[in-house]
């Protein structure tokens, strides 16, 4: 599933106009700095509670990403730093680790709710198909660094727990604790750290 394949040469976006994705620019008035983005040479500040950092590159970054139907993104782990359980619902995503030692994993739709998970090194490659939960965990003792592309200018990012826990506004106590089979005070507790 990837984005339409554009009947022009290209569409830089013009972020003034929203419609069900991004108008284009006057092609008179697009530059070189439409198709471009510095900063991935920069490492992501890991000083949260995950211990990550995604930099995203999509359309709203780069606009001349507009109807091709790529992005992408680099993401920072400190040891131990995980990317923790997310969808694009948008996209496929495939990964490349440039440095350290990566732990990483889908889950496949239900019922099975099957784990696939492997284990990558520097060089190593993993994809994860488009809307399944996935995850990536540094379990090296260095920081590690990886890149990834995704199938859509605007891959779109669920985070599970965020969604879950931290919605606005919060969802009633009582459905998670019977989704979860746990009591609503575990259920309060979780959505106070979000």
């Amino acid at each position: 599933m990837a984005d339409h394949i554009p009947l022009q040469d290209f569409c830089v976006a013009d972020v003034a106009v929203l419609v069900n994705g991004l108008s284009c620019k006057d092609s008179k008035t697009v530059q070189a700095n439409d198709f471009f983005f510095s900063g991935l040479h920069l490492p992501g500040n890991t000083s949260n509670p995950v211990g990550s950092r995604v930099t995203p590159v999509t359309v709203t970054q780069l606009p001349g990403l507009n109807t091709l139907g790529i992005s992408m993104a680099r993401i920072d782990y400190t040891p131990w730093g995980i990317n923790p359980p997310h969808t694009h619902p948008r996209a496929s995503e495939i990964l490349t680790v440039l440095e350290g030692t990566l732990e990483v994993g889908f889950i496949t739709s239900n019922p099975d709710n099957r784990l696939i998970t492997k284990v990558l090194s520097k060089g190593d490659v993993f994809v994860f198909p488009v809307g399944l939960v996935h995850f990536q965990r540094n379990v090296g003792k260095v920081n590690a660094v990886a890149i990834a592309a995704l199938s859509s200018q605007n891959p779109g990012v669920i985070t599970i727990a965020n969604a879950v826990f931290g919605s606005k506004p919060a969802v009633s106590a009582d459905i998670l604790a019977k989704a979860f089979q746990v009591d609503s005070g575990v259920i309060n507790k979780l959505q106070s750290k979000f």
